[in-house]
């Protein structure tokens, strides 16, 4: 990585590793300041004002591509003639300079810092490089943890959390959306004659169905042992709700095969539609949606019930009849 130049600033001799920058240009007999543009001191644009910047530290930059940077010291010869060396280094573009022109140890001096300077780099580099690989994990960790939390283990569903997080955004949006609780008719007999495998199955099955009558968009949640909340996003006719409770109703009494029995249960749905602009309280909703719950299952199951005020008068009426009809033992 040097260079001899003489009194009208041509080069007369460059090292072995310093010619490797000229590429399939002849570095020998051309004017160093054709090959090298001097960008520090910034005064230097003649040979006569590089040879008085002798001694000091010049940044220089190769004139032909790929237009390396360079830090270079001017030392008179003691011959005279007006000669003098040039002293070439990398500096912090060591790395791109080994990867453009392909250089070994055998192209820097044994005590070139640069080898010592390129040991730091990739060892900094592979430290980086397992550093971004462990973030990786660690961040690939911490969404199957917060995916797992957020998921009913029997059923892949959403879970109460995961439902909880929905309706949030979907309050905070003040945007037109439904809320359907349901809750599942005669489970309790399935489990009590075939045991709770086949519960598990009914409830799998039962899972797989609403989340095919629903969109990708919609969110389907378990949220107890057999109840199960949909949320439909974007619902501007109540119609549209009444399509998608009787697909649910219809194929949920559609009977369940296990093991060779048949498992025959049923759906109600208490419904409650938000809409445009409405931001109702959270607690508020979800009471809302179980008042239409409990009609449904007044009004004799398997059917959905749309949220509306005066079911409230009819839901008290019920409970201080069943109150009052109770006889003491």
């Amino acid at each position: 990585m040097h260079l001899v130049i003489n009194a009208t600033g041509h080069i007369t001799h460059a090292g072995p590793t310093a010619r490797k920058l000229a590429g399939d240009s002849p570095m020998v007999g051309a004017r160093f300041l054709e090959v090298f543009a001097v960008n520090r001191p910034r005064a230097v644009a003649s040979m006569a004002d590089l040879r008085r910047s002798g001694g000091t530290k010049l940044h220089l930059e190769t004139r032909a591509a790929p237009r390396t940077r360079l830090k270079a010291v001017l030392v008179p010869l003691p011959e005279g003639e007006g000669k003098m060396i040039v002293n070439l280094s990398f500096g912090i573009s060591i790395v791109d300079g080994v990867r453009d022109y392909a250089l070994s140890n055998a192209d820097f001096a044994a005590t070139d810092l640069a080898i010592e300077m390129l040991y730091l780099i990739e060892a900094k580099t592979a430290a980086m490089d397992e550093s971004r690989r462990l973030n990786l994990r660690l961040q690939g960790a911490k969404i199957a943890a917060e995916q797992e939390a957020d998921t009913d283990a029997l059923t892949g569903l959403g879970n109460r959390r995961a439902l909880n997080n929905v309706l949030t955004r979907m309050v905070a949006g003040r945007v037109p959306f439904a809320v359907m609780q349901i809750d599942l008719d005669y489970f309790k007999s399935v489990n009590d004659t075939l045991g709770h495998a086949a519960g598990d199955h009914v409830l799998q099955t039962v899972a797989q169905i609403m989340v095919e009558e629903t969109r990708n968009k919609d969110t389907v949640a378990r949220v107890g042992g057999d109840e199960f909340t949909v949320v439909l996003v974007d619902v501007r006719d109540a119609d549209i709700l009444r399509r998608v409770g009787r697909r649910i109703i219809d194929r949920l009494e559609e009977p369940i095969a296990y093991s060779g029995h048949l498992c025959r249960i049923s759906a109600s749905i208490g419904t409650v539609w938000i809409q445009s602009g409405i931001s109702p309280a959270m607690e508020k909703l979800m009471d809302d949606a179980d008042v239409a719950l409990y009609a449904s299952k007044h009004a004799g199951r398997a059917r959905q019930t749309i949220y509306d005020p005066s079911l409230r008068e009819t839901a008290g009426q019920g409970a201080a009849q069943g109150a009052g009809g109770q006889q003491p033992a």
